[in-house]
C-alpha cells in the first residue's frame, strides 16, 4: 500500500500533489519552522518543486511509502507533513506551520500514521528530536513512543553539533529491541535520567 489516504477528526492525510507546491513552500520555508528541521529554509517555489519531486514524487514512485501532506478537512490545503521513512530506522518526522502548533494536530496525525503503519507490518518505527525541543518529544511520548538513548552528530547540511534523543515503538513481540544504529556510530551517546 503506497501512502493510503487517512482522515481524523480535524484532518486529511493525503499525498502531495504538483498543485501543493505553494503550500509546501509555505511550510518549508519559514524560518521558525525550519530552526529543528533537516534542511535549510527552502528560498523560492523552484526549490519547493525541486523537493517535492525528490522527497515526494520519488517516494510515491516505491512500493511502499508513508510521505503525508497533513491538511484541515474544511480545505484540504497542507499545513504540515508527516512521514515514515522505509530505511531501517523507519524514522518517523513531521512538520507544522507555527500557526497550528499546540493544537494536537501532529499527535492526531501521528496516530493515524501509527495505526497505519502497525496495520501495514512495520516491525517498529523510531523518531529523534534535537534536545532543545522537548515539545517534539512531547509529541513522540503521547505516540506511544517510550525514549531510549541520546546521542550527539554532526547534523548535516546545517553543519553543527546537535544532542538527539531517540524514542522508539515497536509493534510485534520484540518489545525490548532498540535500534541502535545512531548509538553504535556515534562517539559520543548516553542514557539520559529525566529526558
Amino acid at each position: 500500500m503506497n501512502t493510503p489516504l487517512l482522515t481524523t477528526r480535524r484532518l486529511v492525510l493525503r499525498k502531495f500533489t504538483e498543485n501543493d507546491i505553494e503550500a509546501l513552500y509555505n511550510i518549508l520555508s519559514d524560518k521558525t519552522v525550519n530552526t529543528f528541521l533537516p534542511w535549510f529554509p527552502l528560498k523560492n517555489r523552484a526549490e519547493a518543486q525541486a523537493f517535492f519531486e525528490t522527497r515526494y514524487a520519488a517516494a510515491y514512485a516505491k512500493p511502499q511509502a508513508y510521505a503525508y501532506a497533513i491538511c484541515l478537512k474544511k480545505d484540504d490545503i497542507p499545513i504540515g507533513y508527516l512521514k515514515v521513512d522505509m530505511d531501517d530506522s523507519h524514522d518517523l518526522g513531521y512538520g507544522l506551520l507555527k500557526e497550528f502548533w499546540h493544537q494536537g494536530i501532529a499527535t492526531e496525525a501521528g496516530r493515524a500514521v501509527v495505526a497505519q503503519v502497525k496495520k501495514d507490518g512495520l516491525p517498529y518505527i523510531t523518531a529523534t528530536h534535537d534536545r532543545n525541543n522537548p515539545r517534539s518529544g512531547a509529541v513522540m511520548r503521547q505516540l506511544g513512543m517510550q525514549y531510549q538513548y541520546s546521542y550527539e552528530e554532526q547534523w548535516q547540511p546545517k553543519n553543527y553539533p546537535v544532542i538527539f534523543r531517540l524514542y522508539q515503538l515497536n509493534f510485534d513481540k520484540y518489545d525490548n529491541r532498540v535500534f541502535k544504529k545512531y548509538w553504535d556510530t556515534s562517539a559520543v551517546h548516553f542514557i539520559e535520567a529525566d529526558p
